[in-house]
């Protein structure tokens, strides 16, 4: 084995040395980098033994330790490892001392995980629609179903949000969220207990305008020209108010009336559309063209997201996704079976599937005719 200089110049590094026309370095050299001994002498080195130097540095074991994206790294990580700690060690007080307020932070912290959840799924289902060239209708029902639910909820969450972006008023949302949790909070931020209660509220309120609709349905009916629509129409109203389910047939046979005068969705009375708007849970406290704005757009977006599933089948809703499915469309179906759930969904695909853009009024009334009995109790008015 035979040692050879590197450099003959005694400005060159006496401490390296080309083994087999290898440049050779001593440890001992990257300590003396960092105090700068070296640099002057570098300056002077020919430019390919700098280069060959600074190539092996990068290989040597001690460099890569101590590199800078390392130690950025490193500091990161230690710094995450302490936040982490120091939040374990707050919940842990909360939970003891507070248990109360425990509960309300800690379902405040997974709402806001589950809105970011929904807010990633909802930026890929957009980045699908632009990539693919998609229109809102040509969706799956999945994706329809969620970019319908998180523009309502989003809606209802902003607000809150804009309180708790100063500094500790957090603790105001806290305070806001424990005695306004059903005005303020959108489902995300509800313990199970109180989406259950919250739901069935918000049901009743619904159920309350199934008379007046009906009321509405068989005064409107005096206008109606055609004799056969005329009675096909007050029995419908009739045999609903009596208690009992129409057919999907008996339905369809008035269809010709909700698509112009007088029960178009736009041609409809101002007390109807009044009457009309809590059935999709829309405020009916505006002006009677706003109203019928509004019930027009969500009565469409109803009658696609309908076409969407019948494209995918009922059947391959889960237990969850078949009772949301059935509340969205007017139907309460915790009290029901599976079995139940399915065979109402099915009678709403029937009627809707049947049903054009122009007649989508009757669709929205189809909540109160499907619905206000099933399976067997009498309406409640």
């Amino acid at each position: 084995m035979v040692w050879e200089p590197a450099v003959s110049s005694t400005s060159a590094l006496p401490a390296a040395a080309v083994l087999h026309g290898e440049l050779v370095v001593p440890n001992v050299m990257v300590v003396a980098i960092a105090s700068g001994d070296l640099q002057k002498k570098l300056a002077k080195t020919p430019n390919e033994q700098k280069r060959q130097f600074y190539s092996l540095l990068v290989r040597l074991p001690l460099c890569r330790h101590y590199s800078s994206s390392q130690v950025r790294r490193g500091i990161g990580r230690y710094v995450v490892s302490k936040f982490q700690s120091v939040n374990a060690k707050y919940e842990d007080f909360l939970k003891r001392r507070f248990p109360r307020f425990y509960h309300l932070y800690h379902t405040f912290k997974e709402g806001v995980k589950l809105m970011l959840q929904d807010g990633k799924e909802v930026q890929r289902i957009k980045m699908k629609m632009f990539s693919d060239g998609m229109q809102y209708k040509d969706l799956p029902y999945r994706d329809m179903e969620k970019l319908r639910q998180f523009r309502r909820d989003i809606m209802k969450a902003v607000p809150l949000m804009m309180i708790s972006i100063p500094p500790f008023a957090n603790y105001l949302v806290f305070v806001l969220m424990y005695f306004f949790p059903r005005q303020l909070l959108i489902p995300h931020f509800w313990t199970p207990k109180q989406q259950v209660e919250f739901r069935g509220l918000y049901h009743s309120y619904r159920v309350r305008h199934h008379w007046p609709v009906l009321k509405g349905l068989e005064k409107t009916s005096q206008r109606v020209k055609d004799g056969q629509l005329q009675s096909h129409l007050k029995n419908l109203c009739a045999k609903v108010q009596s208690g009992a389910n129409p057919k999907v047939s008996e339905i369809l046979a008035v269809r010709s009336l909700f698509s112009g005068p007088p029960l178009g969705i736009r041609r409809m009375s101002v007390d109807q559309m009044r009457h009309a708007s809590p059935l999709l849970f829309l405020t009916p406290r505006l002006p009677g063209f706003l109203i019928g704005r509004r019930l027009n757009s969500h009565a469409l977006e109803l009658l696609q997201l309908d076409r969407a599933l019948s494209r995918l089948g009922p059947h391959q809703l889960s237990e969850s996704e078949l009772r949301q499915a059935c509340y969205v469309r007017g139907l309460h179906s915790n009290a029901l079976g599976i079995s139940q759930s399915r065979e109402w969904l099915s009678q709403w695909l029937q009627v809707s599937s049947a049903l054009k853009d122009s007649e989508v009024s009757l669709l929205l009334h189809c909540i109160v005719f499907l619905s206000a009995n099933y399976p067997t109790a009498a309406s409640r008015h």
